[in-house]
């Protein structure tokens, strides 16, 4: 019983936020993890640092992105909705807004960290070049 969807936006909201949060903490041990690495074993570090460059470690750093975009626009909403109680009678209509917001915003970032991944020049530049 405790495992069964409802069905409503509410609680994919609530499961989203929660496996987001998830996949950001995995991230933050997989950093410790690499930084570490960069000490005790330069070449293996080079050979991880080849794989994020890949097209499967370009499609993992995508992914993070968007689940911390998801999280950090999903936690504005619950935000909203603690400090104006009368909006959770719009929750709907802000979680649609979080999505809307999302793609708005992760749709450059997609395209900036996917690009060389297809050998296309990254459509944004940053520093000196």
């Amino acid at each position: 019983m405790l495992l069964r969807y409802r069905g409503s936006e509410g609680m994919l909201a609530w499961a989203f936020h929660r496996i987001s949060g998830v996949a950001i903490w995995a991230f933050i041990l997989l950093h410790v993890l690499d930084i570490w690495l960069a000490n005790v074993n330069p070449p293996l570090y080079n050979e991880l640092l080849a794989f994020y460059g890949s097209l499967v470690g370009r499609l993992l750093e995508t992914t993070l992105g968007a689940a911390v975009l998801y999280h950090a626009l999903n936690g504005a909403r619950i935000i909203i909705m603690d400090f104006w109680p009368a909006t959770t009678r719009h929750h709907k209509q802000l979680w649609y807004g979080v999505w809307v917001v999302f793609v708005v915003i992760g749709l450059p970032f997609v395209i900036q960290i996917m690009a060389p991944a297809f050998g296309m020049e990254p459509p944004f530049r940053f520093g000196a070049s």
